[in-house]
Order: C-alpha cells, then structure tokens, then sequence
C-alpha cells in the first residue's frame, strides 16, 4: 500500500469478489476507506476453474476499492477456502535453552517449528500453523510463555493445509492484476475476527460462514480456533433448488430469492404470491410465496444438519455453550435464525462486523 498504516484484503468469493482498503486510527480500529465488489466468475466451490475470469472479476473489485479510497493497491491479504482445506492439530516439544530458564521468543519460535513436522503429501501446503494453548512442565492453559520460568515448552497447535494447485491458482490470479498477495487467510478465520466476541470464542463457538459456493466452519474453544472444514454447499445451491422446484432461470431464481426468501415457513401470509418468469413463452405465473419459502427451508436444514455432523465428527460438540453464529451472504435470508435454533437446539445469532469503522 502507498502508506505504512493502510492495508488491504481481497476476498475472492465464489458469488463475488470483495475488495476492502483500511487504515489504523489511533486507539487501533480500522477505519474503512474503500470497497470495490465486482460479480465473480472462473470460480467453482471457491476455487478458481477459469484464470482469465478471475483475473477480470478481481481487477474489477481492486480498480473499484482504489478509486473510492484514493490509494492505489499493491499488496494485500487474500482470502481462501475451498473443499480442498483441511485441518489438523499438533504438538510440538522443546527444551528452554537458556541459563535462567526464562523463556524467551525464540523458544516459541522452536516450539511452532516442532509442531510444523507432520507428514502431509507433496501436493499440499500449510496456510496456518496457529498456536492453540501452551503447556510449561505440566501447567497447561498457558496464552503468552514469553518471559515465563521453565525447562520445557509445549505448545498445542492447529494446523491448516490445502492443496498445492488451488492455492498457486489463486495466487496467481491475484498477482496477475498487479497486486502480491501478503498472505493467505483461511476464510472462517477471518470471519471470526470480525464477529465473533472474545466471551463467545472462550466459552466455545462455532462460526458458519454461509457464502455462495461453499460454508466455512471454524470451532472455537478456550479462546483459539480448534477445527476448521469447508463444505461444498452454499447459497448456489438454494438458488438451484428453487431454479428446478418453480421451474424458473437461475438470474430469476437468484432475484426472487433475495427478494422475497425467507427461510421459515410458518412466518410466511399463507395466501401471499408473487409473479415468477418462466422458460418460454409463457411469461410469468403466480407461486406461493410460502411454497418458496419451503423450497428454502429444505434447503438450510440440510446445510444445518451437515454443520452438526461436522461438529459431532471434530469431537467438540459438548464444549460450546456460546452455540452458532451465522456468517455469509446466506445468513442474511429472513427466518433463518429463527430456522437454526429449531433444528440445532442451541444459541444462535446473525454475525455483523464488529470494532469497525468507516
């Protein structure tokens, strides 16, 4: 960036790509001074399938978020997700070296270094090693070793790869439009920044950051992230269902969804309908605007009941009283808060942008 405090971040989306650039004010908020999102194509499941699409879709967002700032990008932090991430925990064991038994930052240095030896196939690549906790002589629980006494560190770390050919793919495309990429940020890692509290990430939470091609889940416990997974299945794939189920263009069905989707049937008029188009010559008709609402209540369950079984299959789901929070474009739909307690039976709330402004 063209100023030392200002940074930026592109979010490359399989239903957009979101372009930010902010700056620091004194007590250390972020001030937003520019947005640019342009459509996405060449993406698939949040990964890039056509390089010269994604090229132009991220051009566009960047050319956007420099002309409403008035900063030209050169750098940024990039977004990442996918079915191709995976995740893992580790732990890592050192020695403190010096004399006086004070540990210092090259032991936590030792220590990460030592959680990084895992075997993963030359065709993946770590984007994440993130310290969990630490553990001197036995004390567990430890946030910040530095500057404590002891003979042996460890530290409990989690471990995020992905797969070598997406992440060159969208580096890449990045760079193409004149910007390097910084560093790459696991999506729900990045969400949970923005909207989770530090209570509800101690207490033990799970983010669902529900976009267009993929739902990006992040556990949190004690604090710090303990799993990571994406999910194939996002809002293209609501917008597909009521595409086939009201026989409707996928632009039209994508409309009618964010018109007038609400994803609790019980809430909707019985009575009420709206004029849908349809293929051909026949114009429009009238549908239910309850009978959408129950093509997308089929939908979310779904979405939600794969969220649970992701939970049960990380082995944490007794440790998160602070319940869901909903993120992405398709926590948005009206009803699905409402939806989600129902089906998960557990504290859920919509995330927005916290400790932000601008």
């Amino acid at each position: 960036m063209s100023k030392d405090n200002i940074t930026a971040a592109i979010d490359v989306g399989t239903t957009k790509v979101c372009t930010l650039v902010g700056d620091y004010d004194r007590d250390g908020v972020v001030q937003i001074l520019g947005i640019g999102i342009s459509p996405s194509r060449g993406l698939r499941k949040g990964m890039v399938v056509n390089i010269d699409e994604t090229v132009e879709s991220i051009a566009e967002s960047v050319e956007k978020a420099e002309r409403s700032s008035g900063c030209k990008i050169v750098s940024a932090q990039v977004g990442i997700a996918g079915g191709h991430i995976s995740s893992l925990n580790n732990r890592g064991v050192v020695a403190v070296n010096r004399s006086d038994r004070i540990i210092g930052d090259d032991d936590v240095a030792r220590a990460m270094e030592s959680a990084r030896t895992i075997n993963i196939p030359s065709n993946r690549e770590i984007i994440h090693i993130i310290p969990r906790s630490y553990t001197i002589d036995g004390q567990d629980g430890v946030k910040n070793p530095v500057g404590m006494y002891g003979f042996r560190l460890d530290v409990e770390a989690h471990i995020v790869t992905g797969a070598v050919t997406s992440i060159q793919n969208l580096t890449k495309c990045v760079q193409k439009v004149g910007v390097e990429v910084e560093d790459l940020v696991l999506q729900p890692i990045a969400s949970a920044e923005s909207v989770l509290t530090e209570e509800e990430k101690e207490m033990g939470v799970v983010l669902a950051d529900i976009g267009g091609g993929t739902t990006d889940i992040g556990v949190f416990i004690e604090g710090a992230i303990w799993h990571t997974s994406v999910l194939p299945i996002a809002g293209h794939h609501l917008s597909n269902d009521i595409a086939i189920g009201l026989r409707t263009p996928f632009s039209v069905a994508e409309e009618i969804k964010a018109r007038y989707g609400h994803a609790f049937p019980s809430a909707i008029d019985p009575d009420a309908k709206i004029d849908v188009a349809t293929f051909g010559a026949e114009g429009t008709r009238p549908i239910l605007t309850r009978h959408l609402s129950e093509i997308i209540e089929a939908r979310i369950e779904e979405i939600l009941e794969l969220i649970l079984v992701e939970i049960k299959r990380s082995g944490y789901e007794g440790l998160l009283p602070a319940g869901l929070v909903l993120t992405g474009g398709t926590a948005n739909l009206p009803g699905i808060e409402a939806l989600a307690k129902e089906v998960t039976q557990s504290p859920v709330r919509v995330g927005f942008p916290i400790g932000i402004g601008g």
